[in-house]
């Protein structure tokens, strides 16, 4: 299934399509799952299993209510993108149900954090510098996914670069640790 994804998105979006922080998850989930790693897992975990699941629950949310939730998930209700194109976003679905499962079978590293910080920097930075302000790849020009005029300042991204680990990747650590026994 990833394989599929990454080479359609290659055509499709082009590589920079790639530092989505849900694509980067995609891609380390390979590994992951070869190599029975609790720590990639975990990384994945930290970095994208709420941002997932909120995916899902606006995508339920929209199918089941018709309410538009916070707009993840718009383009799946796109008709001007392909159906077949849109139903390869449906790994979002998949990717949190892995992570879940793998978690439990492996457990959670707790060096998962210091990975996703030095991983999602990396990652946000890529996407200011190297990434076209249109697409707005991980946020880093504004909230929401609609087009940006230019490249944001750099306030903006430092802002990101702390509030994805406060908001995110920390509770997140915290919850797994609590919840999944040590690795």
């Amino acid at each position: 299934m990833a394989t599929g994804v990454l080479i359609v998105y290659w055509f499709r979006y082009g590589p920079a399509n790639y530092l989505w922080l849900s694509d980067v998850a995609l891609i380390l989930l390979v590994p992951a799952l070869w190599l029975e790693s609790a720590l990639l897992t975990s990384v994945v975990a930290v970095g994208t299993l709420a941002l997932e699941l909120f995916w899902v629950a606006d995508l339920l949310a929209r199918l089941l209510f018709g309410h538009r939730g916070r707009g993840l998930t718009g383009y799946m209700f796109d008709t001007g993108l392909p159906l077949w194109l849109r139903g390869l976003s449906l790994f979002h679905l998949v990717l949190p149900a892995l992570t879940i499962w793998m978690l439990f079978a492996l457990g959670y590293d707790s060096r998962a954090l210091p990975g996703m910080l030095i991983l999602g920097w990396i990652v946000l930075a890529a996407s200011w510098r190297f990434t076209n302000p249109q697409k707005n790849i991980n946020w880093v020009h504004g909230l929401g996914g609609g087009p940006r005029p230019g490249r944001s300042p750099p306030g903006r991204l430092l802002l990101l670069m702390g509030a994805y680990p406060l908001l995110v990747w920390l509770p997140t650590h915290w919850l797994l640790a609590w919840l999944l026994p040590a690795v």
